[in-house]
């Protein structure tokens, strides 16, 4: 499990295990690798514990190899954050992702086909920086900024905006009596973002449904607890901004709905 995703139930990490096979080992490509998911552990408190390494020729191509990890964590039976409480009039906070986020990238890749880039390239929306950097970019890790919003008080609920987007991953969190209305007028669509929608013609629903959007976090928040959790999250350097409330759910409703779509996005 990934550790913004254990955050999201309150849990704090402890540890990390991580898998990594390839047809013949590149020492330094592996030493790259391995550093890496030390950072990111060291960036969330979390004790990266041990792992595997397979060599496997035959199975995988030259220069291929496959990655994968799990992560534990723990939290007290009462200090579960699992959205039981949301109801409406409740705030929703969003913090500002960092780019794509790992996610979405079997249609990037159409994308950038479709318009016969490289990604050695210059990246149309990001300059300075190779198309690949660009949609590369590290995803952000919510962990100690969530951790301290939860104990600052009145986090009902936490959702990281990952495969699925906004419309998919905010419901799993929520009472099915609720949805969540957010507002695409109190963020900037992200460059990347942008220009994924305009080079593949997707409207505001579909891009929704694939990406984060530039919301890597959602927290539902007690209104009388939203300046305290705010500033929490500010304080471990998220960018926090007001993106909708909660309202009542109509029978067969969404659980997530965007207003100002057609206004605010391309599509």
């Amino acid at each position: 499990m990934c550790v913004n995703d254990l955050v999201v139930q309150g849990a704090e990490p402890l540890f990390f295990l991580d898998y990594y096979a390839t047809g013949k080992l590149d020492v330094a490509a592996g030493r790259t690798i391995i550093a890496g998911i030390a950072e990111a552990c060291r960036a969330t408190g979390c004790a990266l514990i041990g792992g595997e390494t397979a060599e496997m020729p035959g199975m995988y191509a030259k220069d291929d190899y496959d990655l994968a990890g799990f992560a534990v964590g723990a939290v007290e039976r009462t200090g579960i954050v699992d959205g039981r409480t949301v109801a409406p009039g409740d705030l929703v906070l969003g913090l500002a992702s960092s780019g794509l986020h790992s996610n979405g990238f079997s249609l990037v890749r159409r994308v950038v086909e479709s318009v016969g880039l490289t990604y050695d390239a210059p990246a149309p929306f990001a300059p300075g920086r190779t198309l690949a950097e660009a949609l590369l970019v590290p995803t952000r890790l919510y962990v100690r900024s969530s951790l301290a919003a939860i104990a600052a008080g009145g986090v009902k609920a936490l959702a990281h905006i990952t495969g699925g987007g906004l419309v998919e991953n905010i419901p799993r969190v929520i009472p099915d009596h609720v949805s969540v209305e957010l507002d695409a007028r109190a963020w900037k669509l992200p460059p990347v973002f942008r220009f994924l929608a305009e080079t593949a013609g997707l409207a505001g629903g579909e891009l929704a449904r694939v990406f984060n959007c530039g919301i890597g976090m959602v927290a539902v928040v007690d209104p009388a607890r939203t300046d305290a959790v705010e500033h929490a999250f500010a304080a471990e350097g998220e960018t926090v901004l007001r993106i909708g409330r909660v309202v009542p759910r109509p029978p067969g409703g969404a659980g997530t709905l965007i207003l100002n779509t057609e206004s605010e996005w391309p599509g």
